[in-house]
């Protein structure tokens, strides 16, 4: 056998010995690609194993997360910090090298994936940022950002819808840099692929506008280098690759779907392991194997040292932006972020989706790598940052990103963007959150500190109707771990929470904005990011706790006046955010919400789930648990019991009952 070939069945050992010892898993796609990765990682990608974070590396996503043990060998063959250890715990509690690939969890995988189509959407918005940080940051002679995005997908990642809509956008983009190889293997996990998939993907691809080709041989490494070659050549395209290869390569069950999901047994891995010649122990490694391999770690690390030569020179040329950029690559936040940020006094009225955008615009200029933009809904959600220009083929620095009706690649490209150490935002209607749920989940899931703004939050959108009216949405989002929920009153906690957004760095932050307009409250600096805070307090002991959120703190406000006025002293609690009040200490908690007040109301047009945790069970909820419907949204409003009269009427109920 040839070094290329051995080294190509050092990666098939591994996937067969690692989901032997776990007893499940996927060998079929590792065994299937071993001769892609190996192209890619020790020919044609340029990084440098002993520092995965180096900026101008080469990305590689492995979209096909089910394959992990493919990335998790070429991690650990090339030089990465993956020990084989780590391999013989594949899948198991504890380790590194879990079912699927996790963003922080082992050193080299660029994001997680495994829920099909999430990395080829994903990586377009890597290839972006990189056209991105090029046109802002690099000068004559100093071309600090010129690497590619690699992503091995699968047909079941061809098939998601989130893919389509990604790739129209990539190809109108012209992200040349990204460049995709198609594990075009003819099989799905059910059956042959032709019984659910008879298009010719590369044709829908090239109408997409994407240089595409075919590799007939996935062992081929010279081809695949070659198409490789090709596809880098073409410089204004994306490029997909079709490269056919067959699953479970060198297993008795190769090409059919047996060989996808689970172990090939002890005695199907005997059986591949002679079929293949691989006649090493498990879990070791050839020393002409690891002196090829060895090679990456050479080469990775002459080019990071000649790139930080270069850098040290754009240093002394352009100080002012190599701080600007180290700053942004390591996430910090600017200096002087709140200085001076707008107040909106009360007595004014505001849609907070316009105070969102007069954040955007504010805090746009002092956070360079802000850049983001809505699902064709730029007017509504007031997305847009007025004094920058829009992102396109021929301007890649723009900073308004026009994804078009493309809700769920919009949210996947963000995360790309974020990822790649600019900070990116998405906007849409509220209504339309499930359109992007597995991208926002996925950030969430990745610590990934995505933006997404969502308006025309509730009922009060009006005559659009049910349609368009959220009514599980905002507590929906709520549930997810490591979302950060805002719903402000105002334009001052608007403001506030996008300030706290923008200093957060540990998973993403939705904002529920409003369409109508809310009168502006007297919001002391500092109240949001406590989560919740008193608003307006009672003279003396409270009998009474309003909580609201959004839209319904001025009901709360005004039903406090009458309920005051009717000798029941009222406390009024503004929570724009469960997660961060969640997080404060107790006696904070306690503070706000005594536990001697029994007579407790929230109100949030919304489900009411979730909310008893703060009223008890002795306390009462005013919400939505069914559809809305279409007429003015004041009258909606009334009709639906979002209101100060029925706040009133529904605290002296609960004083009448517990007296």
């Amino acid at each position: 056998m040839s070094d290329s070939t051995r080294s190509v069945n050092a990666i098939r050992a591994l996937a067969i010995d690692a989901t032997e010892a776990a007893g499940s898993g996927h060998p079929g796609m590792p065994m299937g690609t071993a001769a892609v990765g190996y192209s890619l990682f020790r020919h044609i990608m340029h990084h440098n194993p002993k520092n995965p974070n180096w900026w101008n590396r080469d990305r590689y996503i492995q979209s096909a997360g089910h394959g992990s043990m493919l990335i998790y060998s070429l991690l650990h063959l090339s030089g990465y910090a993956l020990s084989m250890d780590e391999l013989r715990h594949h899948r198991q509690w504890g380790s590194i090298t879990p079912g699927h690939p996790e963003l922080h969890l082992t050193p080299g995988v660029e994001m997680t994936t495994g829920p099909l189509g999430q990395g080829l959407a994903t990586s377009v918005g890597f290839a972006l940022a990189e056209a991105h940080l090029a046109a802002v940051y690099n000068k004559p002679d100093f071309e600090l950002f010129n690497y590619h995005t690699y992503v091995i997908a699968s047909d079941g990642d061809m098939m998601e819808g989130v893919t389509a809509e990604a790739g129209s956008l990539a190809a109108h983009w012209g992200l040349g840099k990204l460049i995709v190889l198609y594990d075009d293997n003819l099989i799905t996990l059910d059956a042959a692929a032709d019984v659910s998939m008879t298009e010719d993907v590369l044709a829908r691809y090239n109408a997409y506008g994407w240089h595409t080709s075919r590799v007939a041989d996935g062992n081929d490494v010279d081809a695949i280098i070659k198409a490789v070659d090709e596809a880098k050549a073409v410089s204004d395209k994306p490029s997909l690759i079709a490269v056919r290869t067959i699953i479970g390569f060198g297993a008795t069950g190769q090409g059919s779907s047996k060989v996808h999901g689970s172990a090939l047994g002890e005695k199907g891995a005997k059986e591949a392991k002679d079929n293949l010649n691989i006649d090493w122990p498990a879990f070791s490694v050839p020393d002409d194997v690891k002196a090829d391999y060895a090679e990456i770690m050479k080469a990775g690390s002459e080019a990071e040292a000649n790139w930080n030569k270069l850098f040290e020179a754009y240093k002394a040329e352009y100080p002012d932006l190599a701080s600007q950029l180290e700053r942004i690559m390591s996430g910090e936040v600017p200096a002087g972020l709140e200085t001076d940020m707008p107040v909106f006094a009360p007595g004014s009225a505001m849609a907070t989706r316009n105070a969102s955008g007069k954040a955007i615009n504010f805090f746009g200029p002092r956070v360079p790598e802000l850049v983001g933009g809505s699902a064709d809904l730029s007017g509504s959600t007031k997305t847009t940052m007025d004094k920058e220009s829009i992102f396109q083929k021929d301007n890649p620095a723009g900073r308004n990103v026009f994804f078009g009706v493309r809700e769920h690649a919009m949210a996947a490209i963000v995360n790309g963007m974020t990822i790649s150490g600019l900070r990116g935002y998405a906007g849409t209607f509220l209504m339309f959150a499930d359109y992007l749920r597995p991208s926002l989940r996925l950030a969430a899931l990745m610590d990934t500190p995505s933006l997404y703004v969502f308006t025309h939050d509730s009922i009060g959108v009006g005559g659009d109707g049910p349609t368009h009216q959220p009514i599980a949405s905002v507590m929906s989002l709520r549930v997810i771990p490591n979302l950060l929920v805002f719903r402000p009153a105002d334009a001052n906690e608007t403001m506030q929470a996008w300030a706290f957004a923008l200093k957060h760095s540990h998973g993403p932050v939705a904002f529920i904005l409003s369409r109508q307009d809310l009168p502006n409250l007297n919001v002391p600096a500092g109240s949001v990011e406590k989560g919740a805070y008193i608003l307006a307090d009672s003279e003396g002991a409270p009998e009474a706790l309003l909580i609201g959120t959004g839209s319904e703190v001025q009901w709360c406000l005004e039903a406090k006046a009458k309920l005051d006025a009717d000798g029941i002293p009222t406390r009024v609690v503004s929570m724009p955010s469960m997660e961060l009040f969640d997080k404060q200490d107790q006696s904070y908690r306690e503070t706000i919400l005594p536990d001697f007040v029994k007579a407790r109301v929230a109100i949030e047009a919304g489900a009411t789930l979730g909310w008893y945790k703060y009223v008890g069970l002795e306390g009462a909820v005013i919400g939505i648990d069914k559809f809305g419907a279409s007429a003015d949204g004041d009258k909606v409003m009334e009709e639906y019991g979002i209101s100060a009269s029925n706040l009133v009427k529904t605290v002296k109920g609960l004083i009448k009952r517990q007296g």
